[in-house]
């Protein structure tokens, strides 16, 4: 490396580590690693996915509530409003 940064290496010397691996470790191995992998990623992004109804369930009762039936229902000169204090 000449004059290069150190990290920035070629896409030969990425192939060159690629190759090294997969001899190492095998292609069988690292074909089980990557679809543990990619079933990690999954679990996580269901986990996340079946967090967030909660919060949009919420956010749904309050739009409801907000500009829903309630609002509706009264006509518009007959509107309650807290007594005075």
């Amino acid at each position: 490396m000449s004059g290069g940064v150190m990290g920035s290496f070629s896409i030969w010397h990425w192939l060159v580590v690629l190759l090294l691996v997969v001899l190492v470790f095998g292609t069988k191995k690292l074909k089980g690693v990557g679809t543990d992998l990619g079933e990690a990623v999954k679990g996580f992004k269901k986990g996340v996915r079946e967090g967030e109804p909660e919060q949009t369930s919420t956010d749904d009762a309050s739009v409801k509530r907000i500009g829903g039936a309630d609002a509706q229902s009264a006509p518009s000169g007959s509107r309650q409003h807290p007594p005075p204090a």
